[in-house]
């Protein structure tokens, strides 16, 4: 019996591609360029502030895994996108030598503006702030009549009902109509209402805002950004013979650690100076209007099931902070 060939376009069934992930991604800090210029000693107390934070953080994911050896990956990013006042070459080994005194090891080493541009050799592909924002779902408050423009036009994206733009008093107002404050979708009590900025400037000359590259940078640590089915931000192995004179000759995601586990994984764990406290409740307001592929979310509900490791549902719920206080 013949059969007539059927022809498909190769990109009618993309595929997905899978990562490896480790139980927890710990992130050992993120320091601006101006904390560098410090010099050592502002390093040492970074890391001597984080170790014991860092090994309670190990300590409770080995609970919650099971596993006599959890994965623990450590990262650590740095500000190369507002400044870029030093070098690789002069800013990583000190950097190494100052963890690596405390009793710490940096496993990736990643650069905060590939999280806002494409990588090389990545053809026409979005850069990952490109592809989150194309990825928000603004959670529409109750009442709200579309008036606002969407986020993809405004650059802000809020938890809850903004108060309206009209500013006219009672008196002057025959159908009157007074000012109504800001609420939080979802509050329990009393709003803790946020509007955040995730970029200004033209379109095509966007400065992504610190709390948007954040939002990127934990999608990116707990495996759900993809790129037409294929794995954004893949670290690259370190040759160990030195570090470039340029950022832009750095790999944007640095794997030092030959032996290190998986830079994903299925939560993350920061250690961050109190000051990226508001940064970090901006992330979480991303993080929860951030749609994320089903194929996806399936891959690491599948696989974390396997191994008898509780997810959170909620992408916004697997990313968790320690502020300790003199960091």
């Amino acid at each position: 019996m013949n059969r007539d060939p059927v022809f498909r376009e190769t990109s009618a069934d993309p595929r997905t591609e899978s990562v490896p992930y480790s139980h927890l991604s710990l992130e050992l800090g993120h320091l601006y360029m101006e904390d560098f210029a410090e010099g050592g000693h502002r390093l040492r107390r970074h890391f001597e502030t984080v170790r014991p934070w860092a090994d309670a953080a190990r300590a409770g994911v080995g609970r919650l895994s099971g596993a006599r050896q959890p994965r623990v990956s450590t990262c650590f990013l740095i500000d190369d996108y507002f400044s870029r006042r030093s070098t690789p070459a002069e800013l990583i080994p000190p950097l190494l030598e100052a963890a690596d005194d405390a009793g710490l090891t940096i496993d990736y080493l990643a650069r905060e503006s590939g999280c806002a541009a494409a990588a090389p050799g990545r053809g026409d592909g979005a850069g990952p702030a490109e592809s989150v924002l194309h990825r928000l779902v603004e959670s529409p408050p109750p009442g709200s009549n579309g008036f606002r423009p969407p986020v993809s036009r405004t650059g802000w994206l809020a938890n809850g009902r903004r108060a309206p733009a009209r500013r006219t008093s009672a008196a002057l107002d025959p159908a009157g109509a007074v000012w109504q404050p800001p609420g939080e979708t979802g509050a329990r009590g009393h709003s803790v209402f946020v509007d955040v900025e995730l970029w200004n400037g033209h379109e095509d000359e966007r400065t992504w805002s610190c709390a948007f590259l954040a939002s990127v940078w934990q999608l990116v640590r707990l495996g759900l950004l993809r790129d037409r089915g294929r794995a954004v931000l893949t670290p690259a192995p370190w040759d160990g013979e030195g570090f470039p004179a340029e950022w832009d000759a750095l790999p944007p995601v640095l794997r030092l650690e030959p032996h290190a586990a998986p830079f994903a994984a299925y939560v993350t764990c920061s250690v961050l100076p109190v000051r990226f406290l508001p940064v970090e409740h901006a992330v979480r307001v991303v993080l929860d209007q951030v749609h994320v592929e089903a194929d996806v979310l399936g891959q690491v509900a599948e696989r974390s099931a396997q191994e008898g490791f509780a997810v959170p549902e909620e992408v916004v719920e697997r990313a968790s902070y320690v502020f300790p206080p003199g960091l």
